[in-house]
């Protein structure tokens, strides 16, 4: 009697197509507290006797009510039974039914360090010290000296020690990245880079009707002998690269690699355009491009990936001479400067030590974040750097990676697939059937596991259930 009245109500909205069962047994029970079916004080079956109705064993049901008290929906009261929370509502944007974004790469919040309470101090300290209208006016050129020194002194573990005219602010990585393209190139120039690379590239080069040249790469990227080949060959007016944690694939340089790199470069007189988003989350972080060849390598290091993107400032070192002038002119005929309000707070935070505990904090946060996508995710289909913040997911055949995309939207996760990062024409390497999941984005890391969960059961599936209705 009891299992016949089980199949009503939100027990028959349990998606089992959709990942392990017992997180959509909570999902539905997150779902009717939503709409107001269950309501607050309301009893849920007995374990044993939903159990029954569904057929399956009583661990499933367990673990589904479980995973709904600690989502603050249920609560278990002693030889009564399980009931709706008198504060239940709606589920949140930390609910299960809420999307996890796995598609915006960003650093997750950093682990021990209260952020807020930072910007409020830097702040603070800022408005103490210096005089609201500087703060609140135009300025020339691309950064103080303070912020030029800052700059230098952050950069130091990659660059080594740098004169701080060569250090430029820009509000952002991609200003800067355009300020140097509109420097060296002319549309229809050749740009070399990786066969998949950072979609902003991309966009520059299309923008500025430059060409992109794909370079044959292997694991530690650029393959010297044919980046060689394709400069004695196009002629390319700029090599771009991103050395550390390749975005997306995930492979880092060598030392040696980087060297090599350098070489040709300097040999073919051709400049770099060295992308070092993620050149500080190691914590041993690998020498710059640069540093092999200085006349020839502009170096681009924003904050988003080390700091916080609010912030907005993003450090150029560009090569002596002239570069510095014909640069600072480009950016300001674009962007006019960067914020002197967010550049003096990031200014403040190097001086007073406080971006390298934000910077220490999001590397403990991104490899514990790692760890448990090496735990869940097949590793045979991973590339990952153990202090990074993506993952490059190759797809098993049975998928293509627009179905994968899909499907895995349709449980409540965004990823993006390979076209995103595919340079199309002639690159020798064909696209890969693969995606990129950004693990910083999820609230927390039992959120980010559930995502990961649903993304190993989702590999699995063969004949997706929401493909077989399509008529």
């Amino acid at each position: 009697m009891i299992a016949r009245a089980l199949t009503t109500g939100w027990v028959s909205d349990i998606d089992r197509a959709h990942g392990p069962l017992y997180l959509a047994i909570a999902r539905a029970i997150g779902g009717a507290i939503g709409r107001g079916e269950l309501l607050p004080g309301e009893r849920l079956p007995p374990h044993r006797a939903l159990a029954m109705d569904l057929g399956v064993d009583l661990t499933t049901v367990t673990r589904a009510y479980t995973e709904a008290q600690r989502r603050g929906w249920l609560e278990a009261q002693t030889g009564r039974g399980t009931f709706v929370r008198a504060d239940a509502g709606p589920p949140s944007g930390a609910g299960l039914t809420s999307v996890v974004d796995m598609s915006m790469n960003l650093p997750p919040q950093p682990h021990g360090v209260a952020l807020a309470e930072l910007i409020r101090e830097g702040l603070a300290r800022l408005l103490r010290h210096e005089d609201v209208a500087t703060l609140m006016a135009y300025r020339s050129g691309a950064g103080t000296a303070q912020d030029r020194a800052a700059g230098a002194a952050w950069l130091k573990p990659v660059l080594g020690p740098v004169p701080n005219g060569r250090v430029l602010v820009s509000p952002g990585a991609q200003p800067g990245m355009l300020a140097v393209l509109s420097t060296l190139t002319r549309p229809g120039d050749v740009v070399a880079t990786e066969p998949m690379t950072y979609p902003g590239i991309r966009a520059l080069a299309a923008h500025l009707g430059l060409v992109l040249a794909a370079v044959e790469t292997d694991d530690e990227g650029f393959v010297p002998a044919a980046l060689d080949r394709l400069c004695a060959a196009r002629a390319p007016r700029v090599i771009y690269c991103t050395p550390t944690i390749q975005n997306p694939t995930a492979m880092t340089m060598s030392a040696a690699r980087r060297e090599a790199v350098a070489e040709v470069a300097r040999r073919h007189g051709i400049a770099v355009i060295e992308d070092d988003a993620y050149g500080l989350l190691p914590s041993e972080p690998l020498p710059s491009i640069a540093t092999f060849a200085p006349d020839h390598v502009f170096h681009v290091a924003t904050t988003a990936k080390s700091l916080t993107p609010g912030v907005r400032t993003a450090y150029l070192v560009v090569p002596a001479g002239s570069h510095a002038m014909r640069v600072t002119t480009a950016l300001r005929a674009s962007v006019m400067m960067a914020s002197p309000l967010l550049t003096s707070l990031v200014t403040e935070w190097i001086r007073e030590g406080a971006a390298a505990d934000i910077l220490a904090g999001i590397r403990a946060e991104a490899t514990a974040r790692q760890r448990l996508a090496r735990a869940l995710l097949p590793a045979e289909l991973c590339v990952a750097h153990p202090e990074g913040l993506h993952v490059w997911l190759t797809l098993p055949p049975h998928w293509t990676c627009a179905e994968f995309v899909a499907y895995v939207r349709h449980q409540g996760m965004a990823l993006v697939g390979s076209e995103a990062f595919h340079v199309p024409g002639g690159d020798p390497v064909a696209m890969p059937n693969a995606v990129r999941l950004a693990l910083g984005m999820a609230a927390n890391r039992e959120r980010l596991r559930e995502a990961l969960v649903g993304l190993a059961d989702a590999l699995t599936q063969r004949m997706p259930a929401m493909f077989g209705s399509v008529v």
